[in-house]
């Protein structure tokens, strides 16, 4: 009985074991092109962009730090690239699971762009 009970604790703490780490901290990032002469740029907003790929067995696919970060960016239509940026990592696998990036900052919104005045 204690066989089975040290296996079944083993097995419970090995599937709800996880990674989470920070990758990077920029002050400005952006996957698009960037005007930074424009001089017409608003704080806007603090978004995040995730990037999941899921584990059967094996890994489904790689996860992108650009992907999350072109989320995060393309939640404002007006936004052009993200600043005071935190990009970090987080996995969780037993046979099933998931790898992630998640890309989290400020929306730098261009307001040269026809409507997108912020007041």
């Amino acid at each position: 009985m204690k066989k089975l009970a040290l296996t079944a604790t083993l097995l419970a703490t090995l599937a709800m074991t996880g990674c989470a780490q920070r990758i990077a901290d920029f002050t400005l990032a952006s996957t698009k092109n960037v005007d930074l002469n424009n001089g017409q740029f608003a704080k806007g907003e603090r978004v995040e962009g995730i990037d999941t790929k899921y584990i059967v067995l094996v890994p489904l696919g790689v996860p992108s730090v650009k992907e999350a970060a072109d989320r995060a960016i393309e939640t404002n239509p007006c936004a052009v690239a993200l600043t005071d940026v935190t990009a970090d990592s987080e996995a969780f696998a037993f046979l099933f699971g998931y790898v992630q990036y998640k890309v989290e900052g400020d929306l730098v919104i261009d307001t040269s762009r026809n409507g997108c005045n912020v007041n």
